[in-house]
Order: C-alpha cells, then structure tokens, then sequence
C-alpha cells in the first residue's frame, strides 16, 4: 500500500481504490477470458502448458543415500542422491542444501509430514548453508546431476532425542525466474537418540519364507516317486540372487522370526533330488544344476533358522478367510485344513532338524472377524496373528499397546501394526523409495518407544507374505539401524504372544459385515470347495483298492492342500487350472483299472462260463474289489447259484489282465443284456459299467440225434467208394484195359491266404 501512494499525482484513499479495482479485474481476466475466447481457449491452454514450471517442483530432488539411517554423536551424515530439471530452460547458480526442521511429536505428526511435497516460505526451516553445501553453475533443462552433502551431526541442531524431518533443496535461478528461489525439495526422517533409552519397545519381526504351488499331483512310476513340477519357476527363485535367495541370505543375520511354509520346503527338497518337469502333454528331467541350487540352499536355510524362532504355517498355507467365508459349510473342508496342520511341524522338521511352533494361524493382511477365528482355531492353532487396521482401538489411547490381545476361547490374537507391517509395501526397486521407506520405519519405531516411556510395550511387525528381493533389502537395511537396541530389543513371535496384555487395549473381534470388500473380492469361490470335496471322494474310492496307497493318498493329499492355498489370491484362472489338473490326473489313473469291452456273446446249450476280463495297468497290485454280473433276465438266462447277480472277488497284479468266469445256466432262446459293474469291497461302485448281449441258443436232443445219423450215412458212403475203387484196380492192374480211369489226388485248397481281418463281432461259448 505504501507502493500505491507513491503513485504520482493519487492520494492514498485513490490509490486503495484503484488497487481494489486493477485486483478485481485481474481476478476477473481468466473467468471472462474463459467465457469469451471460443475457438482461441485451446490455443491459449497449450501457451500455458508449454510454459516451463516455477516454483519447487521446477526440479526433481531424489534422496538416493541417508547414512547413517540412524546417525550418533560424532557422526558425519551423508546424503546423497540426483537433480532432475524438468523444466524448458536452465537453472543457473544452483545450490543443494540441507534443511533441518522442528522435532516432529506422536505417529500422526509422522504421518501427516509426509504428505507435505512443495517448499512453503516461513514454514520450511532455514537451510544449513555454509560450506555445507554443493554448487552447480548450470543445470540444463531435462539433464540429470548426482550430488552428495554430508554434515556433521553436531551441526544439524539435534537436541532432544526424538524424530526430526529434514529437507534436502535445490536452490537458483531461471529466465523466468531471475531471483533465487527453491526450485525442488525432498524430505524425510531423521531418528535421533544419542544414548540408550530407558524404556524400549520389544520388535518382533516376522519373515516370511512362503512361494505359490510349483509341484503337481503327479508323480513317477519309480519307487522314489519321482515328483512333477508344473514349471521350473521355483529353481529361478532360490537361486543366486533370486527372491528366496535373498530370504535367506538377509534373515540370517537378523533377529527376525521365521515364517514358513512347509510346501515351500518339500519342493526344495524334491528338487534337491530327482525331478521332471511337465512340458506340454509330457515331462522332462529337471537340470542337474537346479539340483545343486536346492541343495545349497536348503543348507544355508537350516544354518540360519538353527538358532532362531520358527514358526510352521499349516502346509500350503491355506487361505483362512476363504475357508471361513466360502468353504467351511462344504464337507471336509475343515478336515483337510487339519490334515495340513499335522503334516506341517512334521515337514519342518524332517527337514530342517528343528521343531517348529504350529500353534500359529495367519489370515491374509491379518483381516479377521469370527468366522476366520473359528476356523484358524479348529486346526488347533490357539494365536492367530492379526493387524491393527482389522482389530482397532475403539478408544483413543494415546500410545500404541502391547500386540498380545486375549480375544476369548484361549485363543490370543496376536495383533501386528499396520503402519509398520505395511511400510515396504510399495516398488522398492529404486533407491529412493527404499531411503525414505527405511526412514520413515525407523522413525515410527522411535515415535512409538516415546508414546509412553514408562510402560514396555511388545510390537509386532508383520509384512507382506512374499516380499520381493528389493523389499527384503530394505526391510533388513532398517532392521540393520537397529542392531545397537537404543529404543528397540527384538522378541520373537511366540515370546510378543505370551507377554503382558495391555487392559486397555481393545479385544473385540470386528463383525463378518466388517472384513475387506477388497480381500473378499480375492477369495476362492465356494466352487473350488465342491472341486475339491469331489477329488476327495474320487481318491477315496480309489485308494482302498491299492495295496500300496500312501503311493497315491501323499502327492493327491498335498496337492489337495495347495488346492487352498493363500497363493491363489488374485489368480482365480489359474487355481482353477491347478485343481482341473489335480483331478484329471487322478481320474486317469483311475481309469487304469478297466473292464475290457466285451462283443454280444453266443450261448450253445444249457450251461456255460462266460469270461469277463479286467486289466490293470497301475505299477502296483490291486485288491479289494469285486466284479459283479447282472443278468437283467433271469427267467431265461441265471448266473452262479441261479440268480440274476453273481460276485467274484478280484486280485490283479500290476501291469497285467485278469479273466473272471461266472457260470450261466439258459431257460429259453433269446437275447439277454447282462451288466458288469467293478465295486469296492465297501459297497461302493468302481469305474464305468459295461453292458453286452449274450444270445442264447439252445440245441435240442431231437437235433442232436438228427446230425449223428447222417454223419453215420457220409461214413458208410465213404466206405463203399473206397470198396467199389479198390475191385476195379484188382481187375485191371496195367491201368490201359478202357476200364476206368484212376482218380485224381486230392485236389490244392484254393481259398486263399487267411484274412488278417478282426473276427466277427459274435462271440461264440461252448459248454
């Protein structure tokens, strides 16, 4: 205003007034140039978009480096990282500072300066400046510049301990610009406790070692069982620098929890040995070289887990909520989950030579309500862990509380945070996210030791299932911070269950209404279920026949447990595909034990057998079945004992045909359909029924003595021509007296070479 009243020859109310109005008008400008322009707005709209971008946004700082992540008296910090100009035009005179802002209070104040991006004047802390500080004369439009700064610790204003957010800027000046400004910032935490902590917060951090189903139902026919893999996938996984390399690797030398899946180990193992691969509508050996890999690894996983907590997920980690939402009320569901809970500690420790705790269960992201706790608790597991954006405060506490939670029934719900559970969840693969990913952990660490320093409160961590390898990089590279317990000791998972429950923290278990929209949309349908309830009873049939069954009733049981599997989440087609296969494969091997067709059957006479053949293709002997015959006439043709039915048990070896004969008995010319069904010893039917005809056609005495007598009339015919030839040589020996010629020899059959033709399709049965 002081400007405006030096305007010559207007007093000061004048020059309010025009102010007023030139600010109006140019308020104004836009809204009647918008209504105005017509055909000339577009134009106008690309001028404005073809302008270079002010302000602190003009540059793209990115924070590649922070060490230390948790830095001590005495020490430097360093900070490095990349200048990006997005702008069209150059920035001169450019400076990379280090901001330094006020100590930040409590998880939301954490939370909410995160979402802060651009440079706000008077609000933003003062840059360190100094010679702490790097200069670039010219940064040209689109070029990107690396930097580092380091600081000593002691310069930055550090005094009590706490979290600090720190800003790296960029500093100059552009054409449009002349006058320097801040052109870019990028922020992030800083943890300060110089010394130990008097209270500290007991960290139990899980790590996962779970991968989705690689091995099929299918097995080879050597006494090894050879497994079938569906793909060579799990190989690239564990191998160098591979996702469940870097697992183990990293978890070895952290104080971490071990999660595991049993079927992750079985297929290691299975790989460690001989292996085949499904290419196609066949199998291929696996490589030797994946067979050392498995090996190898397989080695390093039971060095790393020898001193530390494991904790053995039911085999195949079944999807809880799915079970509980959509499963359950299908007929031994539940049975199967309990199946996979047994063989789980089993597994682990077969392999790995240590006992696992199976008293654990774990729905997806931790989401609970009270079917998913019935159903996690029925498998005998008494915690289940869940997530504190599932079971939340209902009150405002103003700290968070310990993760043990008695939720009823003996069973503890052990609930993880959810900020911190969640916080290498993001592209992990660049090295600023991971920076400002491992700071911002840290620092929600300390905030949360400082929420009430005179209470010890046990946290869980519990991260995404299958972290990438860049997520597991950084997950250990914040867990690395803090290896010297200044605010932290770790705690393994079953020590964070059994601790001291906080009575102020909730225990209510959130109503079914409540779970994800986003998670239920993901579950298996009840469908696969019913897919599964028929495989089953497909191989409960089929087993009981077999004299050797765990042969079958193993690589089927598993497959039927990776049927449930939480890796299925998000790959609807693909489950469906597995589940197909599972039963495909069991079918067909269902199918190797068969009737033979049989063509329609000619019954001569009163009494006969008739043959029924079944074969056995399986590498194994079968026993335990029966073969049933049905005549489906018995006035004119009985089986056995006179009846319509007759049984006859069945013992086969494998590779090789059994023909079974049932003894008929006709009353009457004619045609009858007779039926034979296969059936276990337990009633139940075996494969498909086989329908033939058999034509009886009885032959009478009259007949019979009809036949005999002229057979007897060719005889002596026969005989006379023999007498009358032998007279007539007698009587002329020289053979030239005009008597009769001699007879020839029996003439050469002209019928021809036998047909190579199948015979007729009539079966003929002689008594």
């Amino acid at each position: 205003m002081a400007e405006a009243a030096d305007i010559q020859g207007i007093s000061p109310a004048p020059a309010r007034r025009w102010l007023r109005r030139t600010a109006s008008l140019i308020v104004a400008a836009p809204l009647v140039a918008a209504l105005l322009a017509g055909t000339a707005a577009p134009t106008a709209q690309a001028d404005v978009a073809s302008r270079a971008p002010t302000g602190s946004s003009t540059v793209d700082v990115s924070l590649d480096t922070l060490a230390p992540s948790a830095p001590v008296k005495g020490d430097t910090l360093t900070v490095s990282g990349t200048l990006t100009n997005r702008s069209k035009e150059s920035v001169t005179d450019a400076r990379v500072d280090l901001r330094v802002g006020p100590r930040l209070f409590g998880r939301t104040s954490i939370d909410a300066s995160t979402e802060r991006t651009g440079y706000v004047p008077g609000s933003d802390p003062a840059a360190i400046g100094g010679k702490y500080t790097v200069e670039f004369a010219k940064l040209p439009s689109g070029i990107s510049q690396d930097f580092t700064l380091s600081v000593p610790v002691d310069k930055l204003g550090l005094d009590d301990a706490g979290v600090y957010q720190i800003g790296v800027s960029l500093s100059g000046r552009t054409a449009r610009a002349p006058s320097e400004q801040v052109l870019g910032i990028q922020r992030t935490f800083l943890p300060w406790q110089a010394e130990e902590s008097d209270s500290k917060t007991r960290v139990t951090y899980l790590w996962p070692l779970i991968a989705s189903a690689h091995v099929t139902a299918e097995t080879g026919s050597d006494e090894q069982q050879t497994p079938v893999f569906a793909d060579d996938d799990l190989a690239a996984e564990i191998a160098p620098g591979g996702r469940l390399d870097q697992m183990v690797s990293l978890g070895s030398q952290l104080p971490v929890t071990w999660v595991i899946d049993p079927d992750l180990l079985a297929g290691v193992d299975a790989m460690a040995k001989n292996y085949r691969v499904k290419v196609g509508d066949t199998t291929v050996p696996g490589k030797k070289e994946n067979q050392a890999v498995a090996k190898k690894w397989l080695n390093s996983l039971e060095t790393a887990v020898a001193d530390g907590k494991v904790v053995a997920l039911p085999f195949a980690d079944p999807d809880l909520a799915s079970i509980a939402h959509r499963g359950k009320n299908v007929s031994g569901t539940l049975s199967h989950l309990q199946t996979a809970t047994e063989v789980a500690g089993t597994t682990v420790e077969t392999i790995l030579h240590v006992k696992p705790s199976i008293d654990f269960a774990w729905p997806v992201d931790g989401a609970i309500d009270p079917s998913i706790v019935d159903v996690a608790t029925s498998a005998g597991a008494h915690n289940v862990i869940a997530r504190s954006d599932s079971l939340q405060e209902t009150g405002r506490l103003p700290y968070t509380p310990t993760a043990a939670r008695p939720i009823g029934g003996g069973t503890t719900a052990v609930v993880a945070d959810s900020r911190l559970s969640k916080a290498f969840e993001g592209d992990m693969s660049h090295a600023e996210d991971s920076t400002l990913a491992v700071q911002k952990f840290l620092a929600t660490t300390l905030a949360l030791t400082e929420q009430d320093t005179d209470t010890e409160r046990s946290i869980v961590v519990a991260p995404q299932r299958m972290p990438t390898a860049a997520q597991a990089q950084s997950m250990a590279r914040a867990l690395h911070a803090l290896d010297d317990e200044r605010w932290t000791q770790p705690l393994d998972l079953v020590g964070a269950a059994e601790a001291e429950p906080d009575a102020q923290a909730t225990t209510r278990v959130p109503g079914t209404s409540q779970y994800p929209k986003r998670l239920r949309s993901q579950e298996l349908p009840t469908q696969a279920f019913q897919d599964i309830k028929s495989t089953q009873i497909s191989l409960s049939s089929f087993q009981v026949i077999l004299t050797q069954p765990e042969r079958v009733v193993t690589p089927f049981g598993n497959a039927i447990n990776r049927s449930m599997s939480t890796s299925w989440r998000g790959r609807s087609l693909e489950a469906q595909q597995y589940r197909d296969s599972v039963r495909t494969y069991l079918q067909g091997l269902i199918n190797e034990v068969q009737l033979i067709s049989k063509s329609d059957v000619t019954l001569s006479g009163r009494s006969a057998t008739i043959p029924v053949t079944v074969q056995n293709r399986l590498l194994q002997d079968v026993d335990h079945l029966k073969l049933r015959l049905k005549s489906e006439n018995a006035t004119r043709l009985r089986l056995n004992n006179g009846g319509a039915v007759a049984e006859q048990p069945i013992r086969i070896a494998g590779g090789h045909s059994q023909s079974v004969k049932f003894d008929a008995a006709a009353n009457a010319n004619g045609q009858v359909q007779v039926v034979a069904q296969l059936y276990t010893e337990d009633g139940m039917p075996y494969g498909e029924e086989m329908t033939f005809t058999v034509k009886v056609s009885e032959v009478t005495p009259t007949v019979l003595l009809v036949i005999a007598g002229g057979l007897l009339m060719l005889v002596l015919a026969g005989i006379r021509m023999y007498t009358h030839r032998k007279r007539a040589n007698a009587s002329d020996p020289a053979g030239d007296d005009g008597g009769e010629p001699e007879q020839p020899s029996d003439p050469t059959p002209d019928t021809g070479p036998e047909s190579g033709e199948p015979s007729g399709t009539g079966e003929k049965v002689d008594r």
